[in-house]
């Protein structure tokens, strides 16, 4: 197990493939991949989950294929826009699928795209249910602000500081993975 390529899954608080917080969580995922990562990622645009509670949201087949992503993974790069102060209700429900036999003692990144000036409001909501699904997040974080500017057309960052912080996620999130199978 020690020689088997860390797996991360990559969750977004955003539906569309067009989004910035998905171009930041693929960036991301990339940088992982680029230092040895395997990736996944959860696409709700084909694979909706139901509202937690939602009739038949219990049995949902997508919810189960979710779960066991989850399972087979080792570590977690989040990302969510920040809407009114906090995370997204898109992540909040994906977070509210995920039980401690999913991710306890697990690694996670997080990162969060706002439209206005950079704060850590949502990245301290994220790490407040990562811990309390009795898991890690590692200490760097990202997040850009102003995201109408933030990326080229190529969903690139435009600052070279914030792609290299999202980098040095990628490789916490890695070593840390790997310091937790040991």
């Amino acid at each position: 197990m020690a020689d088997e390529p860390v797996r991360v899954m990559g969750l977004s608080g955003s539906i569309s493939a067009t989004s910035a917080n998905q171009s930041l969580l693929t960036l991301a995922l990339r940088a992982a991949e680029q230092a040895g990562a395997e990736t996944v990622r959860w696409d709700l645009e084909e694979n909706p989950l139901p509202l937690v509670g939602a009739a038949g949201s219990w049995e949902d087949e997508n919810v189960k294929e979710f779960q066991e992503m989850a399972k087979s993974v080792d570590a977690f790069i989040v990302s969510s826009p920040e809407y009114h102060g906090s995370m997204s209700s898109v992540i909040k429900n994906q977070f509210d699928w995920l039980y401690f036999e999913h991710v306890e003692g697990k690694t996670f990144g997080v990162m969060s795209t706002l439209g206005g000036q950079t704060n850590s409001n949502t990245l301290n909501h994220l790490r407040l249910v990562v811990r309390w699904l009795r898991a890690w997040v590692v200490p760097t974080q990202v997040a850009v602000g102003k995201v109408k500017s933030a990326f080229n057309e190529d969903g690139e960052l435009e600052d070279e500081e914030l792609a290299s912080r999202v980098e040095k996620l990628a490789q916490e999130v890695i070593d840390h993975a790997i310091r937790m199978r040991d």
